[in-house]
């Protein structure tokens, strides 16, 4: 199973440009860590919403992944996040969990925390419905 999750992940073009990394794989669970890049950084100087999004996507669909027949792949169907706090620090790290898996329909939820000066404080809260689809 990890392998299938780390070679999928590999592939994804954006979390490769965010310098994010897979830190923990498990059954229904995913945690992804990544630098707050300047080159993610909105006007305010601190990390864009899209970053945060794009984070707690990933870990959630990879989550719900996990328990997927090993012939299938996973997409996003749809997602709701709260941004409760700004991306300050120096990373974040989205930790995503299967809330229900279904025969094609999983409903995930993931937590991105970020870290400053040693403390974590949780910014974002996404709860999303991922789908089994055929591989391309």
């Amino acid at each position: 199973m990890t392998n299938r999750i780390h070679d999928s992940f590999a592939k994804q073009a954006l979390m490769a440009t965010f310098g994010a990394k897979l830190t923990a794989v498990s059954p229904g669970k995913v945690e992804i860590t990544a630098p707050i890049l300047p080159l993610a950084h909105q006007q305010h100087g601190v990390g864009h919403a899209g970053l945060t999004f794009a984070l707690a996507d990933t870990a959630g669909g990879y989550a719900a992944l996990t328990l997927m027949e090993e012939t299938r792949e996973v997409m996003t169907v749809e997602a709701k996040i709260n941004l409760l706090a700004p991306a300050r620090g120096d990373h974040l790290i989205a930790r995503g969990e299967v809330l229900r898996a279904g025969r094609r329909l999983t409903v995930v939820r993931a937590d991105v925390f970020a870290y400053e000066n040693g403390a974590e404080t949780c910014i974002a809260a996404l709860q999303a419905t991922m789908i089994a689809v055929d591989p391309a």
